[in-house]
């Protein structure tokens, strides 16, 4: 079982180099990234950008460009649709996503006539988050893409989630779902969600899944709290692999809080696409980044 992100980059290495299509990535945060990728074994990259910006980012580290594949374009937008091609006609095993806001590199993915997301399908994004003070490593989802899944969308990023989890090694994957109180509540969606996502799971419709909800964050994460609160008969309640959260807001902030107050390193990708794709922030660390490409190596086929 993978307890740490440093062993994600080595078992996606074991798995091959991937081809990492990286859309606008010309700015020094995403080349670093890359290269480290590309020095861990785990990518062939191409850089689909400003040559130009691409030369200079490259001179500020010390970078030998000649390392990337480089498709010279300037417009951004037009970086991701020649990313997402790639990916699409089979030139590319992982998206990227550089220097790009969120809201045009989204765009590209979601674009019908491109072909990388299904008709009907559900996109979410899904994170690796290692806590200094927690024994595992937790899948939470979701933080980014989704502002308030309703039903059917939870049933699928658990599905999400517990695919993340087996490619760490867990077999069967605990799944929290978190709601304001493990009381269950009938005026909260969260909480009668949570049950209902239980009640589902003990009955096989989820999966090779074990889902407890609702439960409170305190409660999900620490054994004593749940004891404390006399929580009975829960095989989820201190020790989740991972964490649904029940809209954008409550996701966002626990992703944020956990990597800039409690120094938590994390991976993330989203997921429904045809291969996986890595949303970081423009504002993410080059080790964040390079975790994140080796969990959507590890994710590609």
């Amino acid at each position: 079982m993978i307890r740490h992100l440093s062993e994600i980059v080595e078992a996606a290495r074991s798995g091959g180099k991937k081809r990492l299509a990286v859309a606008y990535g010309q700015d020094t945060h995403t080349i670093e990234a890359v290269y480290d990728a590309y020095q861990e074994g785990l990518v062939e990259p191409t850089l689909y950008g400003d040559k130009a910006a691409i030369a200079e980012a490259c001179a500020q580290l010390g970078i030998d460009m000649s390392i990337f594949n480089i498709v010279d374009e300037k417009s951004d937008v037009a970086c991701v649709q020649l990313a997402v091609q790639a990916v699409v006609d089979g030139r590319a095993d992982v998206l990227m996503k550089g220097l790009v806001s969120t809201d045009k590199y989204m765009r590209g993915i979601l674009n019908k006539d491109a072909g990388l997301f299904p008709p009907k399908g559900t996109l979410s994004h899904v994170s690796v988050i290692e806590l200094p003070d927690y024994d595992k490593l937790l899948c939470i989802a979701d933080v980014a893409v989704i502002p308030q899944p309703d039903f059917k969308q939870k049933t699928v990023i658990i599905g999400y989630l517990a695919k993340t989890a087996r490619l760490l090694g867990v077999d069967t994957p605990k799944v929290a779902c978190i709601a304001p109180s493990e009381q269950l509540l009938p005026s909260v969606v969260s909480s009668t969600d949570g049950a209902l996502l239980a009640k589902m799971a003990d009955r096989g419709q989820l999966g090779k899944v074990i889902v407890d909800g609702p439960l409170s964050l305190d409660v999900a994460l620490y054994k004593e709290v749940a004891e404390h609160k006399k929580v009975t008969g829960s095989r989820v309640a201190g020790e989740p692999d991972c964490l649904l959260f029940p809209n954008i807001e409550s996701g966002n902030v626990f992703f944020k809080a956990a990597s800039h107050l409690a120094h938590a390193e994390l991976a993330a990708m989203v997921m429904g696409t045809k291969v996986p794709c890595v949303l970081t922030s423009r504002g993410d660390t080059p080790q964040t980044k390079k975790y994140s490409i080796a969990l959507a190596c590890l994710a590609a086929k």
